[in-house]
Order: C-alpha cells, then sequence, then structure tokens
C-alpha cells in the first residue's frame, strides 16, 4: 500500500506544527519551503486540515496556521483516514464498481482486506506526538529488512 502525496504532505505539516515552540504557529510559505514542496499544493493540504479539524487558520500579518488541538489527541491512523480518498486495496474492494471474476472463490480479498486492518490497526497505536517525537526510533528496526 502506497499513501498519497496528500497523506504524506498532510502528515509532514502536522509533524511540523507539533515540533514547533508555543504557540506552534508557522506559515505555508515556511513548512513549504522546509520541505521543499509546492506552496500550492500546501495551501490545499492545509485548507482540507482546516476544514476537517487538524488545524486552525489566522489571516493577516502575524497570522499562520497551528494544530487545533494537542498533538497527543491527534491520531495517526485518523489522519490517514480522513486525507485519503480511496483505501481500496483492490478492485474487488470497491463493491459496486466490482468487476472481478474471481469475487465468489477468492481467498485473496479475505487476507488482503486482513492486511488493511492490520495495517491501519498500527496506525492506530501512534499519535502526531509520537510521529512529532525527535528521539523516536519507533519501528527503525523494521526498516533493515
Amino acid at each position: 500500500m502506497q499513501l498519497t502525496q496528500f497523506t504524506d504532505l498532510s502528515l509532514r505539516l502536522l509533524i511540523y506544527l507539533a515540533r514547533l515552540p508555543e504557540p506552534g504557529m508557522a506559515t505555508i510559505a515556511e513548512i513549504a519551503e522546509y520541505h521543499q514542496v509546492s506552496r500550492n499544493h500546501l495551501v490545499k493540504v492545509a485548507s482540507s486540515l482546516a476544514n476537517q479539524g487538524f488545524i486552525m487558520t489566522t489571516r493577516g500579518k502575524g497570522g499562520g496556521i497551528q494544530l487545533a488541538r494537542p498533538a497527543n489527541t491527534i491520531g495517526v491512523g485518523e489522519v490517514v483516514r480522513k486525507t485519503e480518498l480511496n483505501m481500496n486495496l483492490v478492485e474487488c474492494f470497491d463493491t459496486p464498481n466490482n468487476q472481478c471474476r474471481l469475487i465468489r472463490n477468492c481467498f485473496l480479498k479475505a487476507t488482503l482486506y486482513e492486511a488493511q486492518r492490520a495495517f491501519m490497526t498500527v496506525l492506530d497505536k501512534y499519535t502526531l506526538a509520537d510521529a512529532a517525537s525527535l528521539d523516536a526510533n519507533i519501528g527503525l528496526s523494521a526498516l533493515s529488512l
């Protein structure tokens, strides 16, 4: 499974804000420069995150964006669910549009669904505060396959 660029940028923007000292306010331009990403794309991400209640925006001089709630109350799984438009790993997960001829006798669908559920269960164990921890070595042993 691969998360979309939109979800990736959403998580990076939230982590950036979580790492700021109080009051934790930053500008889109500052975050875009830090991550070397398009300012225009980051504006769309920030707008979506504001609409979903993850961040607050303040216009004008001295304005910017900041977390709308404490980082330890924002689940990584929650962010992924709200930013990923399509969590269907395979065609058969989309029942109305499924054209797979194997659907009636397929072991794979249940297996992939279980794997997706396990993926989200792991993400649900962590908060934005965990992800923003500068000394976090969570899961790094899994990267050395």
